[in-house]
């Protein structure tokens, strides 16, 4: 094995390997070749190679999503430490685990026009749970610390101040990875390093000290909890929300608890990976035909929940939002080990534990309040459901029918990435086969990422993986397809509607050119050429007897990875999005 000399390089490795943290994402460059060196020599690590810094901290994100651990993302000193800033942003709000590692020049160095120098420390300030900024050692290159930065010695002997280095690089390393390790979320470890950069030695130079983090207790407070028991029981209105949330993490008898109740509804989106049939999902769907209604509080007033529950990320549904924040709850309870978000501005409790512990604590099956909520929104349910279908029946090929092919044929125990914008927004209206694990990057729903995501994600799952993505989004995110660690199982469905389709949905849009080109974006690429440089298989098809074929043969066995082109119609997709609407409100009874 080969180490850097450089005791910094030494110890970030040391502290790495003593945590377990073993997938190591690296973007080539120079400044960063004492860590590279000492990550990529020790066969613990897994080390990746990604050229595209953005790319490579969203490929690094989907590995930490999946093994829900930490993964490292590794550049060289500059503007490359931007670039994993989208990644970084969407791992702060989607409690994700990610290691930013930058090598970043001495600080004698910032500022005085040296090349590929920015001012590298706290970069990420407003969007990590920690940033710890290495001190550089003073035993490596002394002649030229001694030389420019004689001041950081403090009149110390180069052998005493090294110790202080040590002690203090040792400490912010602890705290940093910990934090990482313990509450899920990002952190950056800023590293100086001075020339040279590629010696090495076959034997470590030190043992670093390692503190490893110790194990949190999410107790409850039994006074608390004592009395919000006592409310639950008695509510006979009693909402569940459920946002993004890790697939088999609710033990299955409590969701059979929170079924068997008729005082519950249970409201989920197609992220919550939650399934039951009393479970309510497409949201949407639920409450847009009340929004239409002429008896549209009267309605709103009977889902009003007395007690809303709420536990996973982050949600997709506008509705939902408007609906809760006009129509509150008496008691708003949010369940997360760390932070409760006040989405619906009328949160009145965090309980600081996993959702499992804190159903475990509402009761047994049966012991349940008497009350007609469940039933009476059920049927809506079932209108609703019955009126969709109804209504693919009739459309045009389109986004909307294109989606509900896609949603019935996706294989079983699938994992099922989604990019953002219209993608998501789809597939929230339309049931999955409970068996397909669904993952979208909903922390900051951005439409950059999401391949690159789906490609890392994919490296650690069983199952194969499809991405299902807008046309924007797969354009923002082609360099994904350069990365060479793609399975050849992996799918790609692009809605290719030629531009960003949503726009045209929304309120305040027109048919202007302007409003074309800078908010619609439309595009007219030929994305088989992107296909052919990369080397993926490809279809594009662009009506549903052809759709349906090419579906049968999409996900058969390929010794390259696919993307399949599905062209739809511009003009016409908002159209029928938001025909589906009036379809299924109640005033068409």
């Amino acid at each position: 094995m080969k180490y850097s000399i450089i005791p910094s390089s030494q110890t970030v490795v040391y502290h790495c390997k003593a945590r377990g943290i073993k997938n190591i994402i690296i973007s080539p460059g120079s400044r960063n070749a004492p860590l590279t060196i000492g990550f990529s020599e020790d066969p613990f690590f897994n080390c990746y190679s990604v050229v595209d810094e953005r790319s490579a901290a969203f490929f690094a994100l989907g590995i930490a999503q999946q093994l829900q651990e930490p993964a490292v993302v590794l550049c060289t000193s500059g503007s490359a430490l931007l670039n994993y800033y989208p990644a970084v942003s969407e791992a702060f709000y989607s409690d994700i685990p990610l290691v930013v590692i930058s090598a970043d020049r001495p600080p004698f160095k910032v500022d005085i026009g040296d090349g590929q120098t920015i001012r590298q420390e706290n970069v990420y300030k407003n969007h990590i749970a920690y940033g710890a900024n290495l001190k550089l050692d003073v035993s490596h290159a002394t002649d030229q610390v001694q030389k420019y930065d004689l001041a950081s010695l403090e009149g110390s002997s180069v052998e005493e101040a090294q110790q202080a280095v040590q002690a203090f690089n040792e400490a912010a390393l602890d705290k940093a990875l910990n934090i990482a390790c313990t509450q899920n979320s990002p952190v950056h470890i800023n590293v100086p390093f001075e020339e040279p950069l590629y010696e090495f030695t076959k034997e470590p130079t030190l043992l670093p000290k390692v503190n490893l983090p110790r194990v949190v207790d999410h107790s409850f407070n039994s006074e608390k909890l004592a009395a919000c028991m006592a409310m639950w029981k008695d509510a006979k209105r009693k909402l569940v929300l459920v946002g993004v949330n890790f697939p088999n993490s609710v033990d299955s008898k409590y969701l059979e608890l929170l079924a068997s109740d008729p005082s519950v509804i249970v409201l989920t989106e197609c992220t919550s990976n939650l399934n039951h049939p009393q479970f309510f999902p497409s949201i949407d769907s639920l409450i847009a035909p009340i929004e239409k209604s002429p008896d549209r509080q009267e309605l709103f007033q009977q889902l009003q929940p007395e007690i809303l529950l709420t536990f996973g990320g982050l949600i997709v549904s506008k509705k939902v939002k408007a609906f809760l924040r006009n129509y509150g709850p008496k008691e708003h309870w949010h369940i997360d080990v760390q932070k409760a978000p006040d989405t619906f501005f009328s949160l009145t409790q965090h309980f600081k534990t996993a959702p499992n512990r804190f159903l475990g604590e509402l009761g047994s099956p049966g012991a349940s309040t008497q009350s007609t909520y469940r039933n009476y929104w059920s049927k809506a349910k079932d209108w609703y459901v019955a009126k969709r279908e109804a209504y693919v029946h009739q459309i045009p090929f389109s986004d909307m029918l294109a989606f509900h092919h896609l949603m019935k044929r996706v294989p079983k125990n699938y994992n099922l990435q989604l990019g953002n914008s219209s993608a998501i927004r789809y597939a929230q209206l339309f049931d999955l086969d409970p068996s397909i694990k669904v993952f979208c990057n909903r922390g900051t729903s951005g439409i950059e990422g999401s391949t690159s995501t789906a490609i890392g994600a994919a490296l650690h799952t069983e199952s194969p993986t499809l991405l299902v993505s807008g046309d924007l989004s797969f354009l923002y995110d082609s360099n994904a397809l350069w990365i060479k660690y793609v399975r050849s199982d992996f799918r790609i469905i692009v809605i290719n509607n030629q531009g960003g389709g949503i726009f045209r949905i929304l309120p305040g849009r027109d048919k202007s050119d302007n409003f074309e080109t800078f908010f619609e974006t439309t595009q007219q690429l030929d994305l088989s050429l992107i296909a052919k440089t990369h080397q993926f298989n490809f279809i594009s098809v662009s009506d549903e007897a052809s759709l349906v074929l090419a579906l049968d043969d999409f996900y058969k066995e390929s010794d390259r990875p696919k993307i399949m082109e599905i062209k739809t119609p511009r003009l016409l997709n908002d159209e029928i999005l938001l025909g589906y609407f009036d379809f299924i409100s109640y005033s068409k009874k």
